[in-house]
């Protein structure tokens, strides 16, 4: 049902929780037309609060909407070198 109502391709991740320091990050290693992106994300109780971060941590894309799962569904990562993103 998903595929016949959805507006995009479907996002297909596998998430992984990864304790590091004292906090836990969620790693998404996506699949399908994503498969190769990797995110990693960590909540915070606060804006300015101190965290350590692991050294395995590529670029920061928290402000980057191409990364957020509605654009993933239409924009998928195996297409943004024939087509970027705006």
């Amino acid at each position: 049902m998903l595929r016949e109502m959805a507006l995009g391709l479907p996002v297909v991740k596998t998430r992984y929780i990864v304790n590091y320091g004292n906090h836990t990050f969620e790693i998404d290693c996506f699949e399908e037309e994503n498969r190769g992106l990797v995110v990693a994300e960590v909540e915070l109780s606060a804006e300015d609060e101190a965290v350590m971060l692991p050294p395995w941590l590529g670029t920061e894309v928290t402000d980057d909407p191409k990364y957020l799962n509605i654009n993933l569904s239409q924009t998928p990562f195996s297409r943004w070198n024939e087509k970027k993103p705006e």
